[in-house]
């Protein structure tokens, strides 16, 4: 049951994430308003990667990681700092879409089972595949928030061209 729950709210925040920017132009997804060190199509790719960790890597399973994911959306990267071409955002979405249903799938019935222990930077440590994901809800929404705000600066960037 519980695993149930968690896999809907997963879902759930991912649809919320993808309609949130289906509609942008790929021009929006790299405007990097003033006062930002990113930009939407970082915050798409550094979801995904993060989920993509926590989920599969932190249950030793096999991640489905792009080569280039690391160098462009990791922690502490920067678009500005890019040296090769990232990803368009209907690459990003069609990942961003199936990576929950994988979750599903190679999650069921494993939520409870333990890993080896991380501690986030927040200082909240996870012990086991659930908390991991359970995290990533959060981590997600944290980086809603960020590609609310991208688009709403970005928007008025425009304008002022």
């Amino acid at each position: 049951m519980m695993d149930q729950i968690v896999f809907k709210q997963i879902e759930f925040v991912r649809s919320v994430t993808v309609r949130a920017v289906e509609e942008l132009s790929e021009e929006m997804l790299d405007i990097i308003p003033q006062g930002f060190n990113n930009n939407i199509r970082w915050n798409l790719g550094h979801i995904y990667l993060v989920q993509e960790k926590f989920a599969f890597h932190s249950a030793r399973e096999l991640m489905q990681l792009p080569e280039s994911f690391e160098r462009l959306f990791a922690k502490g990267t920067k678009p500005a700092e890019w040296r090769e071409k990232s990803p368009t955002l209907e690459v990003l979405i069609e990942m961003l879409s199936e990576q929950p249903k994988r979750i599903q799938e190679a999650m069921h019935n494993r939520l409870s089972e333990q890993v080896t222990p991380l501690t986030t930077g927040s200082g909240l440590t996870l012990n086991s595949i659930g908390e991991f994901i359970n995290f990533t809800l959060y981590h997600e929404g944290m980086h809603f928030n960020s590609i609310k705000l991208l688009n709403r600066f970005a928007d008025n960037s425009l304008r002022d061209l």
